[in-house]
């Protein structure tokens, strides 16, 4: 989606009267097109095409001879049942770029196992340290190994064709969700594999910064971040607390981590007396960060966020419209934006055959006769 966001033609091959699973996820669904509000979420400015790829092989392998680039997230081997694996394909498209996500990768002792976010996350270490100190492991709250995986792939294509304008030859990418995962631990990796430092959850809170965590207040909570000694100074003086970053025990951040219980139990108390629209206008200018924890709702009735025009409005050939969180990324010199919403399945079968291929109408409608395409 990203791709296509930028401007690129993305074709979505689909399954024949099945589609896309992420079509059944919800509830909730749209009213009139039974498709899941879930769906929506990946699927703008994509172009549906259902084509039966065991018995439209064919079809396939013409396609891809005029595509750039090919995604596909089949357990590793899958395709090559199908005349469909880069070194089939390859051949029928020497520049193509075949960028395949899997779970687990290609190779090792799990590159025949489906993958998926949360398995993935489990193993890769993500949800043992997410959650409550005291508590049992937590996924996030969105599919964030599926994203970032997504997001490694994105530019991994972007890099591989500016390599194909200098060689004049595709490549494969294999990106998968294991390793993305891991990737994601970043300073929790670095602390165990340097000084063998084993994690733990930490809630809110950081292992080496404090105070950078949420806190309750009257109405609600509130994230506040001191990464530094002086923003910690700041903070304090804002409280009506200037003492404290006199204290020995709270002076460096070192210090601080160290007597973390007895801090933040003094912030705690102090924070729980005022709600968090009164501390966010007290904390106003500050050169600490602070930040409400916001409800769905109340992300979406931000006035930041409204003001930026974060939310897109498409129209839909079903539901009349519907709403998507539009690109988070603004160029000077391009574009990069939400143009049509997601697609029905199998919307533009017949266009694009027709338009890439040069499917007359009696051809395809044989092959629907077949079942081949929807």
């Amino acid at each position: 989606m990203v791709l296509a966001d930028l401007g690129a033609e993305v074709i979505k091959v689909e399954r024949p009267h099945f589609g896309d699973e992420a079509r059944k996820w919800g509830p909730p669904f749209l009213e009139h097109s039974g498709d899941a509000t879930y769906f929506l979420s990946s699927n703008r400015n994509k172009q549906s095409v259902c084509i039966d790829i065991k018995r439209g092989r064919k079809i396939m392998h013409e396609l891809i001879e005029q595509s750039d680039v090919l995604v596909e997230n089949y357990v590793p081997g899958t395709l090559d049942r199908y005349d469909l694996g880069y070194e089939q394909v390859r051949h029928v498209n020497p520049k193509l770029i075949y960028c395949t996500i899997s779970g687990y990768g290609a190779v090792g002792p799990y590159a025949k196992r489906p993958g998926y976010d949360v398995i993935a996350s489990s193993m890769g270490g993500l949800l043992h340290i997410t959650g409550e100190q005291e508590g049992p492991p937590s996924k996030v709250g969105v599919a964030v190994t599926d994203i970032a995986t997504g997001l490694y792939a994105h530019g991994a294509i972007l890099a591989a064709l500016l390599q194909r304008q200098r060689t004049q030859r595709g490549q494969k990418i294999d990106v998968n969700l294991l390793s993305t995962c891991c990737s994601l631990l970043i300073n929790v990796a670095s602390n165990y594999l340097n000084a063998g430092t084993e994690a733990k959850r930490w809630g809110t809170a950081h292992s080496s910064i404090v105070p950078y965590q949420s806190f309750k207040t009257v109405d609600g909570y509130l994230t506040v971040g001191a990464g530094s000694d002086a923003q910690f100074v700041e903070l304090c003086q804002r409280l009506k607390i200037e003492e404290v970053p006199q204290n020995d025990k709270f002076k460096t951040n070192r210090d601080r981590v160290k007597n973390r219980d007895e801090l933040v139990n003094l912030l705690a108390k102090i924070l729980a007396q005022n709600t968090s629209k009164n501390w966010m206008n007290l904390f106003e200018g500050a050169s600490f960060v602070v930040g409400p924890v916001n409800s769905i709702r109340e992300v979406f009735e931000d006035e930041h966020i409204q003001a930026i025009g974060l939310v897109k409005k498409l129209p839909h050939s079903r539901d009349q419209s519907v709403k998507v969180v539009g690109p988070p990324v603004v160029y000077s010199e391009a574009r990069n934006d939400a143009r049509t919403a997601p697609p029905m399945l199998g919307e533009h079968t017949d266009e694009m055959l027709n338009k890439l291929l040069g499917y007359e109408a009696d051809k395809i409608a044989e092959l629907r006769e077949q079942g081949i395409i929807q």
